[in-house]
């Protein structure tokens, strides 16, 4: 056997080994948001309902929880009463946003009318801010400082012990 192909197949599997342990136990549909320690993208979205616009600059000074969902995602049914719940523990000190997209203002409308609300809805009609956000999917939430930076992201639904402890880390 020739030293140089054995030397090369060494190196070869060395190098696949390595980065097999560097990845593993990582999970491969997670990315990390390019957002984080970044201003948060500013819009102007008209809350359901109402229809009044709300525009992110207006929360500027307190904490912020944006949670990207829609009525046709499953794992967002079973998020919403924990949001829910926490906006009305937490008041006046942290300022929660539901960001709809891909979703009728109708079932928006029905959802949060079986469902309760404690905090605005807004409906992103032509996906901009989800796609500025680089939302892949729902349920998602952004955590975002009183100066206006994001501090986290989360995907998927969450638990109020994992809301709560988001939270902690907006509210330093």
């Amino acid at each position: 056997m020739n030293k140089t192909v054995l030397a090369i197949g060494i190196l070869i599997t060395a190098a696949l080994v390595a980065v097999f342990f560097l990845v593993m136990g990582k999970d491969p549909g997670h990315i990390d948001s390019p957002l984080i320690g970044r201003p948060a993208p500013t819009f102007t979205l008209r809350a359901v309902g109402s229809g009044q616009p709300l525009n992110l600059e207006q929360l500027r000074g307190k904490p912020v929880v944006i949670n990207f969902w829609a009525t046709w995602c499953m794992p967002c049914y079973q998020e919403h009463p924990v949001l829910v719940q926490n906006a009305r523990m937490l008041g006046d000190n942290v300022q929660f946003v539901g960001v709809v997209f891909n979703d009728t203002e109708d079932k928006i409308q029905q959802f949060l009318n079986a469902r309760g609300s404690a905090y605005p809805t807004v409906i992103d009609e032509a996906g901009k801010t989800a796609i500025a956000y680089g939302v892949g999917g729902v349920p998602e939430t952004f955590f975002v400082d009183k100066a206006g930076k994001i501090v986290a992201k989360y995907e998927g639904p969450m638990d109020g012990d994992t809301l709560q402890s988001y939270v902690a880390k907006v509210m330093q």
